[in-house]
Formats: C-alpha cells, structure tokens, sequence
C-alpha cells in the first residue's frame, strides 16, 4: 500500500536535521518511557532510532516529544498572516 504524497512538514525537517547531523535525542514517548539514541530514518508513521545498539521502530503516534542533545542547527521558515488579516495558507 503507497503512502498518500503529502506537503513537506515540519517534523520532516526536524527529523531529516537530527538524522543529518548524528545527533542524539531523547524520544519520550505518551507512556513516560525515555528512548536514548540516533535517529536511523523516519516516515510518515515511523522513526527508527537506533537504541542501546539495536534499531527500534517507533511509531509516532506514541511519542510524546523529540529532545536533541545538542544544539540544533535548523532554521525554519516562519508564515506570516496574509495582509487582509486572514492567516497564511500552508
């Protein structure tokens, strides 16, 4: 089954960002549980982090929040309200 294409997202970039540098996060997931590791790759659903040296396929609706451990060298795009007062479309 394909995934549906889809825009580009905010989370795609944060994530490709953390994978490209090699940088390690803390992955807390809903449950309270903390994943310490790299992220490997991601998709729609997924990320696959590399845990205590074994990969773990982490669906994304059980997480909670994604926290680097270094400074996170992204900058990202901010949208400004469209002139008229009504907000910028995506």
């Amino acid at each position: 089954m394909a995934v549906p294409s889809r825009p580009p997202q905010l989370q795609d970039a944060y994530l490709a960002e953390i994978k490209r540098q090699g940088m390690a996060v803390t992955i807390y997931l809903v449950n309270g549980f903390q994943l310490r590791g790299t992220v490997l790759g991601f998709d729609a659903f997924t990320i696959v982090l590399d845990y205590e040296n074994k990969p773990h396929l982490v669906y994304k609706h059980a997480v909670s929040t994604i926290s680097p451990q270094g400074v996170l060298s992204l900058k990202l795009a901010v949208e400004t309200p469209a002139e008229n007062g009504e907000p910028a479309q995506p």
